[in-house]
């Protein structure tokens, strides 16, 4: 089994939504050979708590505007760290910097086949480690990406 049209054609919409807010690494994986409750997630992170509720305000208004998507569910939103948005189809997380580094969801999904993004989206990787070395030595995740 792999990703549906709809769940690829949301995926891409929310990459690129978050990658017009400045997220840093987004990264998609197909997970519908080992989840039967969703077909894809996406990650993508940032370096404070008002860009992740930035990017997650962004991708929902794409979403909906432009696909009719609401989310059945988002969780997270009071701390802005860690922002859950569940469209069923697809998981879209977006998460702050250290939560990312703390949580590696890339080590759990590795695995999986990772889903081509728009070009704006894919320019993204290696962001979050550009950030963090520009903070100096005690700013930005204090972690490395994969």
């Amino acid at each position: 089994m792999t990703a549906t049209d709809r769940s690829l054609e949301l995926i891409n919409a929310a990459a690129q939504a978050a990658a017009d807010k400045l997220a840093h690494d987004i990264i998609a994986y197909d997970v519908s050979d080992v989840l039967s409750i969703t077909d894809a997630f996406l990650l993508a992170s940032a370096p404070n708590d008002r860009q992740v509720k930035s990017i997650v305000d962004e991708i929902e208004e794409r979403l909906n505007k432009d696909l009719g998507a609401k989310p059945v569910r988002r969780e997270g939103d009071r701390e802005a760290r860690w922002v859950l948005l569940d469209y069923v189809d697809v998981v879209v997380h977006v998460q702050h910097s250290e939560e990312r580094v703390f949580y590696a969801l890339e080590r759990l999904w590795k695995d999986c086949p990772q889903l081509e993004l728009p070009a704006d989206a894919e320019a993204t990787r290696g962001k979050a480690r550009e950030y963090a070395q520009a903070q100096g030595p005690d700013g930005g995740a204090g972690g490395e990406l994969s």
